[in-house]
């Protein structure tokens, strides 16, 4: 990993992460070396790709091995990189019955060109992840570029670059090597966006298969934390489940598969195209339990509980499952080089998750299941929350997760070991070092390089 940088932050938002992640707590167990030591591994971390493409499969249109054959046809027929794809493993979990594993190559040594194509950070990202590069990601290049020439592709780390710039030298990460295939005009061009393959990568960074058009029915990329949040909530057939932020509709596809397609699954965004999204996600996997509605979810309890509505608002007690992925800052996205966010932006998202917290108990049937998670790393947006909730809601107590195949939760909030243990982080500064890493198989290996990302499991009492 010390071929590449680690995440670019502001000093004020590292400073704050460093106050998490050296908390007295998690001083006192573990000490001040270790505890360094962990918080250095993450910043790391989170500018690398996960070490492992986590598919989920679509089990209910057909069986896990027939995906995995036809998902390893599909993939020999690329001709990605300098290497054939031949040689790339596809192993099921064994302890995830819909998800199978591709290890990830990277990063590699790969050499500099002096042409050179600049995308945006979002696009660079995508590409450490498999994808080629996209027009609309393309932000400078060479004056006099065309189809068919061999350039290096970097990435604006800060989103300096001006659009349609011949060259930039501010802060910036090297993501690997590809071919043109549109020449700059087209690419810049003013009366019609570009659009398609830019620059396909031939030399990239991070090799891993690029999924663009791949069994879009039958395999579904998703990161292993966010499969495991489905199987946690528990969803079975006949129930009445609301995903109360439910944008792009990933989790929410996969509690309607979970459930055989049998009951009602209600997803609620506040955005139309991303509603549209989800819509449009169900119909690929033919999924016809999912109802989804342009909604604010602080907003979804009804002030009549006696009103029956098949759409939001909704009376209280209304389902059986509720999942709040709740919006976070986001700090244990991988890969991530850089955050332009401030403290103030980073700090921002508690106050929201308890309004939606509110709102989910209220929806919850006495009996019902509540899974919370977050994509982040902070103790405020994750176990404080846990606390918080304990405290707010008498009725609601934490329950054991399977499958359980994260790390417990941090230190630093004040809950029980106990507790602790029924939480699930997957805490990337966790992984092993390289000899221990080579030694275990490879979905242990899997399960400890993710994303960051935090599960809680209530039982409303």
């Amino acid at each position: 990993m010390s071929v590449f940088p680690r995440i670019s932050l502001k000093p004020e938002v590292t400073d704050f992460l460093r106050s998490v992640f050296l908390n007295k707590e998690v001083l006192a167990a573990v000490g001040h070396q270790e505890a360094e030591c962990r918080f250095h591994k993450l910043l790391s971390c989170l500018s690398h790709p996960p070490s492992y493409t986590c598919v989920r499969a679509s089990t209910h249109l057909a069986p896990l091995e027939e995906i995995r054959l036809k998902l390893g046809e599909e993939l020999k027929k690329q001709q990605m990189c300098s290497s054939s794809v031949e040689d790339v493993q596809i192993l099921p979990h064994p302890r995830i019955p819909d998800v199978l594993l591709l290890p990830v190559d990277g990063p590699r040594a790969v050499k500099q060109l002096s042409s050179e194509v600049v995308v945006g950070a979002q696009c660079g990202n995508a590409v450490l992840r498999g994808a080629h590069v996209f027009a609309p990601g393309i932000v400078a290049s060479p004056k006099y570029m065309k189809e068919g020439d061999l350039v290096s592709v970097f990435s604006d780390l800060e989103g300096k670059c001006t659009r349609g710039a011949i060259s930039f030298q501010g802060k910036r990460a090297f993501v690997g090597n590809g071919v043109a295939e549109m020449n700059r005009s087209r690419i810049f061009r003013t009366d019609e966006p570009a659009k398609g393959i830019g620059v396909r990568m031939v030399e990239p960074l991070y090799h891993s298969p690029s999924f663009d058009g791949v069994l879009p029915g039958l395999a579904f990329l998703q990161n292993l934390p966010s499969v495991v949040v489905g199987h946690v909530l528990g969803p079975r057939p006949g129930e009445r489940i609301l995903d109360m932020c439910a944008a792009p509709g990933g989790k929410t596809c996969h509690i309607a598969a979970l459930m055989g397609d049998q009951g009602e699954v209600v997803a609620l965004d506040r955005i139309r195209n991303k509603i549209d999204k989800i819509c449009q996600n169900a119909q690929m996997l033919h999924l016809r339990s999912i109802k989804a509605h342009c909604f604010n979810s602080t907003q979804a309890v009804s002030s009549d509980p006696s009103q029956e509505a098949e759409g939001p608002p909704f009376p209280p007690e209304s389902f059986d499952r509720v999942l709040l992925d709740a919006p976070c800052s986001g700090l244990g996205q991988r890969p991530n080089m850089a955050s332009t966010w401030g403290l103030k932006e980073i700090c921002s998202y508690q106050p929201l998750q308890r309004k939606l917290f509110h709102a989910a108990v209220q929806l919850l049937k006495k009996g019902g299941v509540l899974v919370y998670s977050t994509c982040t790393v902070t103790l405020a947006e994750n176990e404080e929350q846990v606390a918080w909730a304990l405290n707010t809601f008498p009725c609601l107590t934490l329950q054991p997760q399977e499958p359980h195949v994260g790390a417990e939760g941090m230190l630093g909030a004040g809950l029980t070991a106990e507790q602790l243990s029924l939480l699930q982080r997957f805490s990337p500064e966790l992984i092993w070092d390289q000899a221990e890493t080579a030694a275990a198989p490879l979905h242990c290996r899997a399960d400890r390089d993710t994303i960051g990302f935090f599960i809680a499991k209530f039982l409303k009492n």
